[in-house]
C-alpha cells in the first residue's frame, strides 16, 4: 500500500487549515493510500540524522519551503513541487514568470527593494508610478492570503502612507481593474484539466474572496477564460493550482493570481466537487 503525509502549517490557528490536510487525507484513504496528515513541526528537519519511514508521496499544502525542500532532496516526490510554491507565494515574482509567459494580466510594477531605515520618497520614482497606473491602484505585498495584504489606494495621500508602510516589504502596483471590481472567478486545475470553477461576488470589498465577506456560486467558464487558466497554471509550473481571473475591461479575463495551495472547501461546498479526489488520482497516476 502507498503511504503519503499531507502537510500543513501547524502554527496556524484556524480550522481551515487542518480541514484541508482533512480532505486530502481522506481522499487519499478512498484511493487506498494510507495517509497521515502532519503538522510542518512534525517533521524535524534534521540534516545529519538519517531518516526513516519516509512517505512515498507528499502533498504540501503549506508554504514551508526549506521544509519540501528538505523532503525534496531526500527524493520524496512533493505535490506541488517547492520551487513552484516558492513562485506562487511571492507575487512579485509570480508576476515576472507570468509576464515572460505573455499571460495576459493587470498592468504591474514591481516595487524597488527600499530598506525600512530608508526612503526613495524624493526621487522621483513614485511619480513615475503614479504617472503610469493612475488612481486608483491596487498594491499588493508580495506574501499574502485570502486576500489579505491587498490595498485599493484611491489618493495620493494614501499612495504614499502605503508605500511608507511597506519599506523592506516585496509589493507591487497594479492596475485597479474597475470592470472586475467585487467580483472574480476562482479556477482550480489539476494536472492540465479544469475540475471545478465558482464565481465570486461581494457587494461590499473590492475583492471577492469569501474569506471577506464575498459569497460564490457555480460558472460555466467561457473558452476564453478555461484557456487562460490552463495557461496560467502551467506558466508557474502549477501541478494543482487555484487561478483567480478577473473580468477585464474589453470583457476578456485577465489573471488576478495564481495560488499553489488553494484552499478546496469552498469550492467543494458552491460545486459539489472535491478536488481533493482529482489531486489524488493525478499523483498516483504519475507515481511509478
Amino acid at each position: 500500500m502507498s503511504t503519503c503525509w499531507v502537510i500543513y502549517n501547524g502554527s496556524l490557528t484556524s480550522d481551515k487549515f487542518s480541514d484541508q490536510a482533512e480532505l486530502l487525507r481522506d481522499a487519499a484513504e478512498r484511493a487506498g493510500v494510507a495517509a497521515v496528515a502532519k503538522k510542518n513541526y512534525e517533521v524535524l528537519m534534521d540534516l545529519q540524522a538519517e531518516p526513516v519511514d519516509l512517505p512515498d508521496f507528499v502533498v504540501f499544502l503549506d508554504k514551508d519551503i526549506l521544509l519540501a525542500t528538505y523532503l525534496k532532496q531526500l527524493g520524496v516526490p512533493i505535490f506541488n513541487d517547492p520551487d513552484v510554491i516558492e513562485t506562487c507565494d511571492n507575487k512579485a515574482k509570480q508576476y515576472l514568470e507570468l509576464a515572460r509567459h505573455g499571460i495576459p494580466m493587470p498592468k504591474t510594477i514591481i516595487a524597488p527593494k527600499v530598506y525600512p531605515a530608508f526612503t526613495i520618497r524624493e526621487s522621483g520614482y513614485y511619480e513615475k508610478v503614479l504617472a503610469e497606473l493612475g488612481l486608483p491602484m491596487v498594491i499588493k505585498e508580495g506574501h499574502g492570503s485570502f486576500g489579505m495584504k491587498v490595498y485599493l489606494v484611491e489618493t495620493k495621500e494614501q499612495f504614499f502612507e502605503k508605500t511608507d508602510a511597506l519599506r523592506g516589504v516585496d509589493y507591487v502596483f497594479q492596475e485597479f481593474i474597475a470592470s472586475s471590481r467585487g467580483r472574480d472567478i476562482r479556477v482550480n486545475i489539476v494536472g492540465n484539466e479544469i475540475v471545478a470553477a465558482m464565481a465570486r461576488t461581494s457587494e461590499t470589498d473590492f475583492r471577492a474572496n469569501i474569506t471577506n465577506g464575498g459569497t460564490a456560486t457555480p460558472v460555466e467558464l467561457t473558452s476564453a477564460q478555461r484557456q487562460l487558466a490552463l495557461r496560467a497554471a502551467k506558466a508557474v509550473g502549477a501541478k494543482f493550482a487555484g487561478v483567480d481571473l478577473l473580468y477585464g475591461e474589453d470583457g476578456g479575463p485577465l489573471v488576478c493570481e495564481v495560488n499553489a495551495a488553494a484552499h478546496i472547501r469552498n469550492i467543494y461546498n458552491v460545486t459539489g466537487i472535491n478536488v481533493a479526489d482529482a489531486m489524488i488520482a493525478y499523483i498516483l497516476r504519475k507515481l511509478p
